[in-house]
């Protein structure tokens, strides 16, 4: 990814680090949540450096490392009492602000397009419309929380449309890899995921953005939303 302009990695490297910022609030600055975010983001970038991810047809495959123990993480933490009281205890409001860390992402994704390291597909000027969901966080943070204007139901609806929107450029980015399930995106595979520091969009941010919106389906489903 020599090609890259210098901003375009560097612009990618301070939204994952304002994006661990923005959660770690949520989580009230929980040690266990940055010690094992800090190793697994360190053990990523290592990695990623290392160009583990860029092997052709590797045996056993090497892409799911980026995602399955993350997503793992997430079931053990809803499947036990000390995660569900990890995730009940999260701020609602920072955890509501965190998503606009998906605006400056979307511009990395275009950067990334026009640099021929990812398909138009995964862009907003193709598929993805996941900055409407960063660009809506602040609006939702503030008539929800400070103004109290948005209700519960409108704030259930919203991160079930953003989840919806997530996982679907999550769905096209896996199926647009160079892997032999791609399906989309021959004439300009996702190439960009395989290196550092963009491996750490699907092992890290990607999962929080989960994760931020399935703890907070739980609190509106569940119980009252609280407002620490």
């Amino acid at each position: 990814m020599e090609h890259l302009p210098v901003y375009v990695p560097l612009t990618f490297g301070l939204t994952v680090l304002v994006g661990i910022w923005l959660f770690a609030k949520a989580t009230h600055c929980n040690q266990n949540f940055l010690i094992i975010s800090g190793l697994w983001i360190v053990f990523q970038s290592v990695v990623g450096l290392a160009g583990v991810y860029t092997a052709v047809n590797p045996t056993p495959p090497r892409f799911p490392l980026l995602l399955v123990p993350p997503i793992l993480a997430i079931v053990l933490l809803f499947s036990t009492a000390k995660g569900r009281a990890f995730l009940d205890g999260l701020d609602a409001r920072a955890l509501t602000l965190f998503h606009v860390v998906r605006v400056p992402v979307e511009l990395v994704l275009f950067w990334l397009f026009v640099h021929k390291a990812v398909p138009e597909l995964m862009t907003f000027e193709g598929r993805n419309f996941d900055i409407l969901s960063g660009l809506s966080a602040p609006l939702v943070y503030y008539f929800g929380f400070r103004k109290s204007r948005i209700n519960r139901r409108l704030l259930l609806v919203w991160n079930v449309v953003c989840l919806g929107l997530v996982l679907t450029i999550m769905v096209n980015a896996l199926l647009s890899a160079p892997t032999p399930f791609q399906q989309f995106g021959f004439e300009q595979p996702n190439i960009a995921i395989q290196y550092f520091p963009f491996v750490l969009l699907p092992s890290c941010l990607v999962p929080l953005v989960l994760l931020g919106h399935f703890a907070m389906l739980r609190r509106l489903m569940i119980t009252t939303p609280t407002r620490h």
